[in-house]
């Protein structure tokens, strides 16, 4: 049995697909299809059902997954033996632009100076194409903001509770007014982030419920644009507190005493159940899941 053919199956197994997996492996789908022959024969099992285009894991496949997961870990504990304690390879980390901008950059940095031979890299889009990454192994890591949400083929690493709130300039009126009716803040200008962005839907789910619409004035995915333009007074934003903390502490910023229904978020570190975790996964991990503790 060759590593290879372990690694072919794991892929093909992750993203469910011999397709994909042979363009990730820079195989042929052929050589693919082989290799999953090869180690079934070797097996003496099916380790996929192929059903038209769709690919499905058998009993059996699901099985060896933890199996084949262990014995590349083995493999790569002893190839890390000759390679001294800096991890190589890269990390693709899946997030939200908020968080990103927000959250992300101490840990970022400090993973960074621990693993100055990983080729880190980041992408942000909106939750669902975030987990659409995962399950096709675009991203190792997923960092995300919604609603508490568990998948049955996710591990997540750690989970943290994040308020959502209306912001605006202390400059506004309405920084002094208590109790805010849902109508009073409608008439306000409304700087909000795009549709679709979790805290947003959730939001706009709260106050169709009571049959309110809302109607901004800007739509855009980058928080800080928004910030800028709530520090000039030029409206009212809905927008988790760690984009706006540091401004509120220091009263640049002030958060509305609204009757709206408070929107509880969860901010989310997880990773694919059949991910083979690297050394500088591990790394990534741990650094986040202190990072998400030491803001409690």
């Amino acid at each position: 049995m060759e590593i290879r053919t372990l690694i072919t199956f794991l892929r093909v197994a992750e993203l469910r697909s011999f397709s994909r997996a042979a363009a990730q492996l820079g195989y042929s789908q052929a050589a693919v299809t082989i290799q999953i022959r090869q180690l079934e024969e070797e097996l003496g099992v099916q380790l996929f059902e192929r059903i038209g285009k769709k690919v499905r894991l058998t009993e059996e496949g699901r099985s060896l997954i933890p199996r084949a997961i262990d014995v590349m870990n083995a493999v790569r504990a002893v190839r890390d033996l000759g390679r001294g304690d800096e991890p190589e390879g890269q990390l693709r980390l899946g997030t939200a632009e908020s968080l990103l901008i927000s959250v992300l950059p101490p840990v970022m940095m400090e993973f960074c100076r621990r693993c100055p031979k990983v080729e880190f890299s980041t992408c942000t889009d909106m939750v669902t194409g975030l987990f659409d990454m995962v399950r096709q192994n675009d991203i190792d890591v997923l960092y995300f903001l919604d609603r508490r949400t568990n998948f049955p083929e996710w591990v997540k690493v750690a989970e943290r509770r994040e308020r959502a709130l209306f912001v605006t300039s202390p400059a506004n009126p309405l920084a002094k007014e208590r109790h805010i009716s849902v109508e009073r803040l409608l008439m306000e200008p409304l700087l909000l982030t795009e549709k679709g962005v979790s805290y947003r839907y959730a939001m706009e789910q709260e106050l169709a419920a009571a049959g309110q619409e809302i109607r901004p004035v800007l739509e855009t995915g980058n928080t800080d644009i928004l910030t800028q333009m709530l520090l000039k007074n030029m409206g009212v934003s809905f927008l988790p507190e760690f984009v706006v903390r540091d401004y509120l502490a220091d009263g640049r910023l002030a958060a509305l005493d609204t009757v709206c229904p408070e929107i509880e978020m969860w901010s989310q570190l997880v990773y694919h159940r059949n991910k083979l975790v690297t050394p500088q996964m591990e790394i990534f991990l741990d650094l986040m899941k202190k990072n998400m503790e030491s803001r409690e």
